[in-house]
């Protein structure tokens, strides 16, 4: 068994392949789940419903094929604040937490503050997207855009093995 701080209770390695197994496929029946795992149906059946309530397993999401719902064009924006103190990132974390055009958000070290993705259909709408809302977000001092050219990898899971999968 591994603990880790901050960990309510210590997970095992059923419950850190349950964990991985549901990160690859979310739509994972039971039965093999319980193969995967190597427990019978209903002790892992408590343990899923475990790890949800315990908040390990935070949701189940499917996985889009951005070219056919033509949301394929992919930006990254690093944007530079004109302060940053509290009330000023606060301000602007507020804010981007609302633009749905805005698939994430990171606040950075080093020589911009925040580094944002966001996918839209073409040029022209980022362009909207960039002048109407980014550039309107508080604080915005400064942004330079970075258009993807080709997505290389696209990962939704972690690797878990280190952690007791494996």
């Amino acid at each position: 068994m591994i603990y880790y701080k901050g960990m309510d209770r210590i997970l095992d390695k059923p419950d850190w392949r349950i964990l991985d197994a549901v990160q690859k496929d979310g739509k994972i029946s039971l039965a093999e789940l319980s193969d995967r795992v190597g427990l019978s149906k209903t002790p892992c059946q408590i343990r899923l419903r475990r790890l949800e309530e315990e908040g390990y397993i935070t949701g189940y999401h499917a996985r889009l094929d951005m070219r056919k719902i033509r949301k394929n064009y992919v930006v990254f924006i690093q944007v530079k604040l004109e302060a940053t103190s509290r009330r000023h990132l606060e301000q602007f974390n507020a804010a981007v937490r609302k633009m749905d055009a805005v698939q994430s958000c990171h606040m950075m070290a080093g020589g911009f503050d925040y580094l944002l993705k966001v996918r839209c259909r073409n040029m022209e709408e980022y362009r909207v997207i960039l002048t109407d809302s980014i550039n309107r977000l508080p604080g915005v001092y400064q942004t330079t855009t970075f258009p993807v050219m080709e997505e290389v990898k696209r990962a939704s899971g972690v690797d878990l093995a280190d952690l007791g999968a494996g």
